[in-house]
């Protein structure tokens, strides 16, 4: 786990990932302070990248009123604050951003509120691939228009050069868990019968031009990445054997890793999950596909990490829940294993720290002195 991956022209220190975790704490698009110490105490904590939450191209492209945007000069210099802490506080961490559009998933509440439900007032206005709503009774998106298409692709495209002027190193285009580019690529959300729909290669067509509109204006030394949905868990949906086609088609175009997570696209999925259950997915896009890729999903410990990268299924491990439990998961990991090589670095004002402290009771006897021998 602390060896070090190389993307396109970014090296990352070792092969942990902080995964895209949506907060909803924006106001007005714009990431406050709990942006900066939430991802700033994740870049801390040591891992090799850490990624934001999914970061929207649009106003109305928000999943939720607490959803970070980079459609303002407002939200990007609110950004370039995160990018210059963690380049300057945590050296050595990559931080990457992951833009995305919530299509027919939007105007919903903040997550603890509520999940997927519509907003009680203020809704906006949605768009998706087909007029069809992600949940029965919820509202039913407007079909995309040619015009509208291309509009969007603007919208991403700007995001980007705006992300890239922000000081990120890495740029992750969300086409996974329901959302805009994710409803094309799904048949079960893609009834389109223009050349946006029906086979899979018009399926993938909007979702690789804008892939093209944004590394158009993506600088060319600093690495792409796109997070898909390797299965719908439905019947009728995109399986494992259309995610390797999916991956090959990015990865044509310029990709240089997949992100592999799966599900969310309807809500009448019905996942498999378990331990690391996502990985199957990766593993065959990793040797199938012939692209580095990114392993999402119930990996836990950092045995996982190690059991995962020796075998050769995946490339790097992005871990969402441990990073909010512990911050300095990364960090704790190289101390449980005494490791304190290349790949890992405590911040100076941490290095006190580094060593596992002595756990359970305080008054215990203390542990005997060896002489060595026995």
């Amino acid at each position: 786990m602390f060896t070090p991956f190389r993307l396109r022209g970014l090296t990352l220190r070792n092969r942990v990932v902080v995964s895209p975790m949506d907060v909803y704490s924006a106001e007005e698009g714009v990431p406050g302070d709990f942006h900066l110490v939430h991802l700033g105490a994740r870049a801390l904590g040591g891992a090799g990248l850490v990624m934001t939450e999914m970061v929207c191209v649009s106003e109305r492209g928000r999943i939720t009123p607490g959803c970070a945007g980079l459609y303002t000069g407002r939200q990007a210099e609110a950004w370039r604050r995160i990018t210059d802490f963690v380049h300057h506080r945590a050296p050595g961490t990559a931080i990457g951003v992951q833009l995305g559009h919530s299509g027919r998933k939007g105007s919903t509440r903040l997550m603890w509120e509520g999940m997927d439900e519509p907003l009680p007032d203020g809704n906006w206005p949605l768009v998706a691939a087909s007029p069809l709503p992600y949940r029965p009774g919820g509202q039913v998106p407007r079909g995309l228009t040619r015009a509208q298409l291309t509009d969007i692709r603007e919208q991403f495209a700007a995001a980007a050069g705006r992300a890239a002027r922000a000081g990120f190193d890495l740029l992750e285009l969300h086409c996974a868990h329901g959302y805009l580019l994710s409803g094309f690529l799904s048949p079960l959300t893609n009834h389109r019968t223009d050349a946006y729909g029906g086979s899979p290669e018009n399926r993938l067509r909007f979702p690789l031009e804008v892939f093209d509109a944004v590394r158009a204006v993506w600088p060319d030394e600093r690495p792409m990445t796109v997070r898909i949905s390797a299965t719908d868990w439905a019947e009728g949906g995109t399986g494992a054997e259309d995610a390797v086609g999916i991956a090959r088609a990015f990865a044509a175009h310029g990709a240089d890793a997949i992100d592999v997570s799966t599900g969310q696209v309807v809500a009448e999925e019905r996942p498999e999950f378990g331990r690391s259950y996502q990985t199957p997915f990766a593993d065959r896009i990793r040797h199938e596909a012939g692209i580095p890729v990114i392993a999402v999903g119930a990996i836990s410990s950092w045995d996982d990490v190690n059991s995962l990268i020796l075998a050769g299924r995946t490339d790097l491990c992005a871990l969402a829940r441990p990073h909010l439990y512990d911050p300095h998961w990364t960090l704790h990991a190289a101390a449980e294993q005494g490791y304190e090589g290349p790949g890992v670095a405590w911040p100076a004002p941490y290095r006190a720290g580094s060593r596992r402290p002595q756990t359970g009771r305080t008054d215990a006897p203390k542990p005997r002195l060896s002489l060595g021998g026995r």
